[in-house]
């Protein structure tokens, strides 16, 4: 298959041409859903409305309401697909993701622990949620490694580990004063409403940093994925790129469920989808992204039109398509043995 070597100064980067071309198309997607999202609302806003707001001529609104709303959906979509994308590269299990093997659930046992303990503030619940997320994957990781590292058993593993976290999240919903059980099991949901620039501008910029730096090591993580050898040869770090990522996917995932509580399904699905269409090897970062903010979108915007005029959480409408994908999956799986 042809690749196109993009470079500047000196850093390179090899894409396969019809990677590239599904991202462009990909991208030209995730703008028009974009478009799409800002013109929805409770009164419809036609797109030169829409840019007329985005040029500064009035449209708060638009600005203030829906930009911060749509840009979310674009953002943790892509780094919801990424994570995924790390996870299932690393176990090399298309079930490899942050949902099946406990990270979501870890990092909202953190945000909890922040809600019920502390003040619930965006720092603390941003902390709680990495921390829960990395306490997860370190006990998932330990698991696992006691009895040899493999990838099947990392997930059944983490299937495990997500169980007792639900059940302790449980727990802590039911022992938790009545307004804050209200509000944390509303926003276990998952969902995008009433987000405004306050919810998300350091959201924004963490993501934003964690995925710039995941791009500079989607090189290495390509070598890594053509194997042990490959990566030894070629001068990778295979433990050091591992820690790397997984931090950077736990981030990810405790980042956007610190905002909008876990949204479900979109990290097992995106990385699969992306790859599908993309024609690429191994579970490529970029379609991974791009999917899943697509996936993110289109599942906001459902979520806003299914009971209009009263919005669904994002999360309710993921979790109903990803289940029926997760199960085609594992129909897959067991009909292909």
């Amino acid at each position: 298959m042809s690749a196109v070597v993009l470079r500047r100064g000196r850093f390179s980067v090899r894409v396969e041409r019809r990677t590239l071309v599904f991202a462009a198309v990909a991208g030209l997607v995730v703008v028009g859903l974009a478009l799409l999202g800002l013109c929805y609302g409770a009164v419809w806003a036609s797109p030169a409305k829409v840019f007329a707001a985005l040029s500064g001529d009035s449209g708060v609104v638009i600005r203030q309401w829906r930009l911060p709303r749509v840009l979310a959906g674009a953002l943790f979509g892509a780094a919801l697909g990424a994570a995924g994308a790390i996870f299932q590269g690393i176990t090399g299990n298309p079930l490899g993701s942050p949902e099946v093997i406990g990270l979501d659930a870890g990092a909202y046992t953190g945000a909890l622990v922040a809600l019920t303990v502390l003040n619930g503030t965006s720092t603390q619940l941003v902390t709680g949620s990495v921390l829960g997320g990395l306490g997860a994957a370190t006990a998932v990781y330990l698991l696992s490694r006691s009895g040899g590292l493999s990838g099947l058993r990392l997930v059944v593993i983490g299937i495990s580990v997500n169980a007792m976290l639900t059940a302790v999240n449980s727990w802590i919903v039911l022992r938790a004063e009545l307004e804050i059980a209200i509000a944390a099991v509303g926003w276990s949901a998952g969902s995008l409403n009433g987000l405004g620039w306050d919810d998300v501008r350091i959201p924004f910029a963490v993501l934003g940093v964690l995925l710039v730096v995941l791009a500079s090591r989607s090189r290495a993580a390509r070598q890594a994925g053509l194997g042990r050898e490959v990566a030894v040869t070629t001068g990778v770090g295979l433990e050091r790129l591992r820690l790397q990522l997984v931090l950077i996917g736990v981030g990810c995932t405790a980042t956007v469920t610190a905002v909008a509580g876990p949204i479900a399904f979109i990290a097992l699905s995106a990385p699969q989808i992306g790859r599908r269409l993309a024609g690429a090897p191994g579970v490529p970062m970029l379609p991974a992204a791009l999917t899943g903010a697509v996936l993110l979108l289109v599942t906001d915007l459902l979520a806003q039109v299914l009971l209009a005029p009263v919005p669904l959480p994002a999360g309710v409408v993921s979790t109903a398509v990803g289940g029926s994908y997760l199960i085609w999956l594992l129909a897959r799986k067991v009909g292909s043995r």
